[in-house]
């Protein structure tokens, strides 16, 4: 088990795959000048398969999300995912993407084992959606979203960010057009993970904005208690349900108490908390020659120092020196 001081008990996995992009998200990365791992500092396919492996067979995980960057930019994610499910104990498997490559990949990834993927989407305005990735690929993640769903890569989730000036009034737009098409619509709100640390508490669209923006058109009925779990989303029945909308409050409304995770980077490093400041090396214990159960128990030393909470109400609270782009999101 991975158990931290606290009685919490990790049970879901958050693998970053790569650094890279191929969006420049503003909440996330710089246009340019952003320093990436180097190959080598990257753990290969078989080591990402193994240490999968320890953390399912020998600690106890059971949900596994491949993040990035951009987890699509990697090379061997089919196999990889294939891998994973042929585990004894095969865990849930998801996938957070932009969907710029999904749509030629979808059916690859339900037949390799995938069982649903997280799309980021913030906005159904092309001419918007360049401001805020400085990419025009609005159309691709359109596709990519409509390929997931045809595969049965369901439930698809939509992750949607707002900003100030940009997307702030299409909450309403994009719930209406979610429930339209059947993906499930989570807002997140802006987190201090930016890479050039932008992030600013006083301008960013907290929950309560977005929920007061969505009631101007929808009714929204809390989710009974009980029924949220450890998922980071609070979520509301809309119009009476069954459909429901979510909304992930890491900055005003923090959920660390509930916390079921535990992270490793692109380069092997566990972390604790997406806003952790500290690291633990599991690439160097791999290279070593470290046996599964000494990996293990390094892994197990690092998650029961995992702190109360992540910090984000204290005001001397320092943002991670790497971005989300290199942590895994």
């Amino acid at each position: 088990m991975l158990i931290d001081t606290y009685g919490r008990v990790a049970t879901d996995l958050r693998v970053s795959l790569t650094d890279r992009c191929n969006l420049r998200c503003t909440y996330c990365m710089p246009e340019e000048g952003l320093q990436w791992l180097a190959k080598p500092d990257l753990l290969t396919d078989d080591e990402i398969v193994r240490l999968i492996g320890i953390a399912v067979t020998d600690l106890g995980v059971t949900e596994v999300r491949f993040t990035g960057g951009e987890p699509l930019l990697r090379p061997g994610l089919v196999s990889i995912v294939e891998r994973c499910a042929a585990l004894t104990s095969r865990p849930q498997m998801s996938l957070t993407t932009n969907g710029v490559g999904l749509e030629r990949t979808a059916e690859a990834l339900r037949d390799a084992g995938l069982d649903r993927v997280n799309v980021s989407l913030d906005t159904l305005r092309p001419e918007v959606f360049q401001a805020l990735t400085r990419r025009k690929r609005h159309g691709d993640v359109l596709r990519g979203l409509e390929a997931a769903r045809a595969a049965g890569l369901t439930p698809v989730k939509v992750n949607t960010v707002l900003m100030p000036g940009l997307n702030e009034d299409e909450a309403p737009e994009l719930l209406a057009w979610a429930l339209e098409n059947g993906y499930e619509l989570r807002f997140i709100e802006q987190m201090p993970l930016d890479a050039q640390h932008g992030w600013k508490r006083d301008g960013m669209i907290t929950a309560g904005d977005i929920l007061t923006s969505l009631r101007t058109r929808f009714t929204l009925t809390p989710e009974e208690d009980g029924q949220r779990g450890s998922a980071p989303a609070e979520r509301w029945l809309v119009d009476g349900g069954p459909a429901r909308v979510g909304v992930i409050a890491s900055v005003t409304r923090p959920f660390c108490r509930a916390c079921d995770r535990t992270r490793l980077t692109a380069d092997g490093q566990v972390r604790t908390c997406l806003f952790a400041r500290e690291e633990s090396d599991l690439r160097g214990a791999l290279r070593s020659g470290a046996p599964d159960e000494e990996i293990a128990r390094l892994w197990r030393v690092a998650m029961w120092g995992k702190k109360a909470g992540s910090g984000l109400d204290d005001p001397s609270f320092l943002q991670p020196d790497r971005p989300m782009s290199a942590i895994g999101g």
